[in-house]
């Protein structure tokens, strides 16, 4: 049995819109002066337990246009361009290029059929990961506190969302500050 990991770069006033500054955001690239190499490891080891990349349009986009040109001496851009990706979007059609397969019908049926039986983890994403958290479709939660506030931007947990019952597993602290939550949803 697989699961759904939702990996998310959050401020600590919650908001997860462009960390790496890619959307062109007045206030995005927020996560890049943390960048370190415990940042670096700990998404490798998150990467490594994955067996396909979970993504929404927007960041799948971003992706794709960002990674396939990158490289590294430790692997982790080998795997991010040799993984599958699943891909939630109403606008885009097949085929899609980066080893990706579009998700049809029902996103949140197709997702727990997809977990049966493989790791999906999601990365950015917000829209997606908002519908896959209102419906208990996501089993763990990896969430990246950087040590800045904002004051504005979407939100990981917008009001209301009503999410219950996350069981903290373990905490791990960057050089430069930032906190990481594993966290486990409740069952």
């Amino acid at each position: 049995m697989g699961k759904v990991i939702l990996s998310e770069f959050v401020t600590l006033d919650g908001v997860m819109e462009d960390p790496g500054g890619g959307e062109g955001l007045e206030q995005g690239g927020w996560q890049i002066p943390f960048f370190d190499d415990d940042i670096n490891a700990y998404a490798k080891e998150v990467l490594s337990e994955s067996d396909a990349l979970l993504l929404g349009r927007v960041t799948f986009e971003h992706f794709a246009q960002a990674w396939p040109s990158i490289t590294d001496g430790e692997g982790f851009a080998d795997r991010m361009n040799s993984i599958s990706k699943f891909v939630a979007s109403r606008t885009l059609a097949e085929p899609l290029e980066w080893n990706a397969t579009l998700i049809k019908g029902d996103v949140v049926e197709e997702v727990n059929r997809l977990k049966q039986d493989r790791t999906l983890l999601l990365n950015g994403s917000g829209e997606l990961a908002r519908t896959l958290m209102q419906h208990g479709a996501i089993d763990d939660y990896r969430i990246w506190i950087h040590p800045v506030a904002l004051g504005a931007g979407k939100r990981l947990f917008p009001d209301g969302l009503g999410l219950k019952g996350l069981t903290l597993r373990e905490t791990h602290t960057t050089g430069k500050g930032v906190v990481i939550l594993a966290l486990d949803a409740a069952r």
